[in-house]
């Protein structure tokens, strides 16, 4: 399965692709044993590359051992970036993808995207919010917008497998300390781990919530910011939310999770 935009159908044209992606070079973001994604740059224009490599049986096996869904390519995360954008969620443009074999233990894939450009991780974003408080009018509008991503992603059949707040790019013109809805955005990063079903199972949706709030545990949120995502996430009044026991008993237990989490990470500091 190939697929390229315009500007690779012209670029590769009458040549293999394979071939092609394997001869681009660029600043190396990762690279592990079988998988390496680095910037790369044609015209100008600033491209995202990954290329996955055959991860062999006995990775596979492990992974399925240890209750893990092992990393097979680049496929993944070519559903999921077209999965968020009929969901109405901002994320990565793909230029270029390429997946061939049919031995998932020696499979070779590529996935291409358009580089996001002037934007930040909102990791980076709110580092500072406990010594220097964001105005509220920009908090409230980006816990909104996670939060209405994070609805539509779980209701859209998609979990994310590592839902940090640094897998949150944002882009924002103008005065970043005085947006309005339509000039804030947020794109979704680092797709190739997520999973999809007809449902999200509960277990799944626990996992990604809990990481986003182990992720931004240190940013100085309140808990009015905590009911507000709430309300958002859940599309119900914040009464009813605490009123009923089996939502208080998933939130807590989003709650436990992140903890566990946020002592974990401690730990090794």
């Amino acid at each position: 399965m190939i697929f390229l935009n315009e500007e690779f159908s012209q670029l590769w044209q009458g040549r293999d692709p394979f071939a092609e992606v394997d001869n681009l070079d660029g600043k190396v973001f990762r690279a592990v044993k079988n998988r390496r994604t680095f910037r790369w740059e044609h015209n100008g224009k600033g491209y995202f590359v990954k290329i996955h490599h055959g991860v062999g049986w006995q990775e596979i096996w492990k992974n399925l051992l240890q209750g893990k869904m092992p990393v097979l390519g680049a496929k993944n995360e070519w559903i999921a970036l077209n999965r968020l954008k009929e969901l109405g969620i901002e994320t990565m443009t793909p230029a270029a993808f390429g997946i061939k074999g049919w031995n998932p233990a020696r499979q070779t894939s590529f996935i291409i995207t358009e580089e996001l450009r002037d934007v930040i991780s909102l990791e980076d974003f709110c580092r500072n919010w406990q010594k220097q408080p964001p105005p509220f009018r920009l908090k409230q509008l980006l816990i909104a917008q996670v939060a209405a991503a994070s609805r539509r992603m779980h209701k859209g059949g998609l979990n994310h497998r590592d839902y940090y707040i640094c897998h949150f790019l944002m882009q924002l013109p103008g005065d970043a300390l005085n947006p309005d809805s339509q000039s804030l955005k947020l794109h979704l990063i680092d797709l190739h781990r997520a999973q999809f079903r007809r449902k999200v199972p509960r277990r799944w949706i626990i996992k990604d919530l809990a990481g986003l709030w182990f992720s931004a545990m240190d940013i100085g949120l309140t808990r009015r910011d905590l009911l507000r995502f709430m309300r958002i996430y859940e599309n119900r009044p914040t009464w009813q939310i605490l009123s009923s026991k089996p939502e208080m008993k998933f939130w807590q237990r989003v709650n436990k999770v992140a903890l566990d989490l946020f002592r974990k990470e401690k730990a090794k500091t």
